[in-house]
């Protein structure tokens, strides 16, 4: 049996910065432009202004998290630094269901694109896999695993090489279709023919933030990199920045070179014409070695982004485990590959599980989206309360204004969520109120576990509390909801409701002498 060991700082800066361009740059680019125009036109242009700044804020906060307290699986362990076990067991859980759902919604996207030169992956007239694109999605998966289980350096130097190639192609297709650019595309039916609530539709329904939310996986390996109070601010900023001026440049290009004709009946229907946004505005104008290129990278590009997560996921498992709220497996380290391997089984598993019943690309979308989202909503509340409780803890990197930051991050987390529409948001949002209950049964019915129940819950009723009045406002507004709360009104409210349950949260973290915030070197 595989010794218990200590995971290993081999990760330089361009390692963790191209594991977060990497992250960002899945199948984001190649799917969203098209959608992105048919849900917002034109005007799409500042959804992806508006994703861009809401992660960069996000990844502030988290600048702050990852250099104060390098843990591995940090993205879930720092809520419960915070708040206690139970928010940190609910914050495992979803970003679980968040990072092991991504890795297969990758896959799925790589198979996607491949079916251009290999039909018999999907089935005719839909997105969906036969039983031999499933396979070829089962065969990427077990590759992603092997290629995470000897090293983490060997999985960052396959990063590496995969990444140069992931952004020749994006960066050669902006400049050949610039050279294509109508600049009257981008008045034809109005700049935004679908008003504002197009333009914020389409930061989660169209695909935007799930394109940019990259930024956990550098969190997550932090233990295993080098100089971390440096290197991480450092790269998290980069990636967040220059993924933000390819993704504009992208959805530029593709607005303003898709031929007039086939805009005659408005930009809803840029959807199905485009369903592989890039190869099919290729074909449309006879560039067919680009198309050629662009389901070489689709391939590719997406399969980077699954093997980051699978790195990235079984940190996210040891984290839950490693603070009591999972099974203790899980925080088992080989020694000599400083790999927590059980952990990467089960993350194998559950992102084959997520291949079933064979969805496609955007079937999947909003819901990962949402999970993504939700599991970087609270690092704002866990920052406001670490500063209240542990004002000595060194912060080499220290986010200036928080005072106004911090509020604003978490309401526009909030928004993004809310803007995934009620089916979404009801589900998972429903799945983490039921997980609440159950955490609070099972420790009622452990004599141990009673004596804290208390407190945690005390210090995690905030968020079930934002949970429900989410729910509440989303049935009732203009996003798949009922349509009682009108729109803007209902953007308002939800901006309100996170305005307070930010600064409930804040002022309800652990008392001092309850912090429990671990050492670098346990990992």
């Amino acid at each position: 049996m595989a010794r218990q060991g200590k995971f290993h700082k081999q990760l330089s800066l361009v390692d963790l910065t191209f594991i977060g361009l990497g992250a960002i740059f899945g199948s984001g680019w190649l799917f969203s432009a098209s959608q992105v125009s048919a849900i917002a036109g034109p005007a799409g242009i500042l959804s992806w202004l508006i994703g861009g700044a809401a992660v960069l804020l996000l990844g502030l906060v988290y600048c702050e998290l990852g250099a104060a307290l390098p843990r591995a699986g940090g993205v879930v362990r720092y809520p419960e630094f915070s708040h206690g076990n139970l928010l940190g067991y609910l914050m495992g859980f979803i970003t679980l269901i968040a990072f092991s759902s991504l890795i297969a919604i990758e896959t799925v996207a790589s198979r996607q694109y491949a079916s251009a030169w290999w039909p018999a992956l999907t089935k005719a007239g839909s997105s969906d896999p036969t039983l031999l694109g499933w396979l070829a999605q089962l065969v990427l998966l077990i590759f992603f695993f092997l290629l995470n289980y000897f090293s983490v350096k060997t999985f960052a130097k396959a990063n590496n090489v995969i990444s140069i190639f992931k952004f020749v192609v994006p960066l050669l297709v902006i400049i050949v279709l610039l050279a294509h650019f109508q600049p009257q595309n981008m008045q034809l039916h109005g700049f935004a023919p679908f008003g504002f609530a197009g333009v914020e539709g389409a930061v989660s329904a169209g695909g935007i933030i799930f394109a940019y939310l990259g930024l956990t996986p550098i969190i997550s390996v932090a233990s295993e990199v080098r100089h971390p109070q440096r290197t991480i601010p450092i790269a998290l900023i980069l990636s967040v920045a220059l993924s933000t001026v390819i993704y504009l440049l992208l959805q530029i290009a593709f607005l303003g070179s898709i031929p007039a004709d086939m805009l005659a009946g408005g930009w809803s229907g840029i959807g199905p014409k485009f369903s592989l946004p890039y190869h099919d505005i290729a074909l449309a104008l006879g560039l067919g070695w680009l198309a050629v290129l662009v389901v070489s990278d689709a391939v590719i590009s997406p399969s980077g982004t699954g093997n980051i997560y699978m790195n990235a996921t079984p940190r996210v498992v040891y984290g839950w485990a490693r603070n009591g709220s999972f099974f203790k497996m899980f925080t088992k380290i080989d020694d000599t590959s400083g790999i927590p391997r059980s952990a990467l089984w089960l993350t194998l598993g559950l992102s084959v599980f997520w291949t079933l019943p064979f969805p496609s690309w955007s079937a999947m979308i909003r819901v990962v989206s949402a999970a993504l989202v939700l599991s970087y909503a609270v690092a704002p509340i866990t920052v406001a309360a670490l500063r209240r409780s542990a004002p000595e803890l060194p912060r080499p990197f220290y986010v200036r204004g928080f005072a106004l930051l911090g509020p604003l991050s978490f309401i526009v987390a909030a928004l993004i969520v809310y803007w995934s529409d009620w089916e979404t948001v009801s589900w998972l949002l429903g799945l983490q109120i039921v997980m609440f209950f159950v955490y609070i049964l099972c420790k009622m019915a452990s004599p141990t576990g009673r004596a804290k129940l208390a407190q945690e819950v005390y210090s995690s009723l905030w968020l079930i509390a934002f949970y429900a009045l989410l729910m509440v406002v989303s049935w009732l507004g203009t996003f798949g909801g009922i349509g009682l709360i009108a729109h803007p009104w209902d953007t308002l409210l939800v901006a309100a409701i996170a305005l307070a349950i930010y600064y409930w949260g804040a002022h309800t973290g652990l008392p001092s002498s309850l912090l429990e915030l671990g050492t670098e070197e346990e990992d």
